[in-house]
């Protein structure tokens, strides 16, 4: 497992308190956790379509232009 250090604005990070204070989570990495999972589960198939038509763009941008005929 991979571990990332993040800073959020205070606001944020004691609304993450709260819910664990309240029993919603059992602590605020469980909650950040979550998020990813459930925004990439969301986006999976706008972000996969994003890479492709990025990566069809500049396949399309390396096609050399037609010289014109003499």
């Amino acid at each position: 497992m991979t571990s990332l250090q993040i800073e959020l604005p205070n606001q944020l990070a004691a609304a993450l308190q709260r819910l664990v204070q309240n029993g919603w989570f059992q602590t605020e990495q469980e909650i950040v956790r979550l998020a990813l999972v459930e925004f990439i589960r969301r986006h999976q198939a706008e972000l996969t379509e994003q890479f492709q038509r990025e990566d069809i763009a500049w396949a399309l941008s390396q096609i050399p232009s037609p010289q014109p005929q003499a």
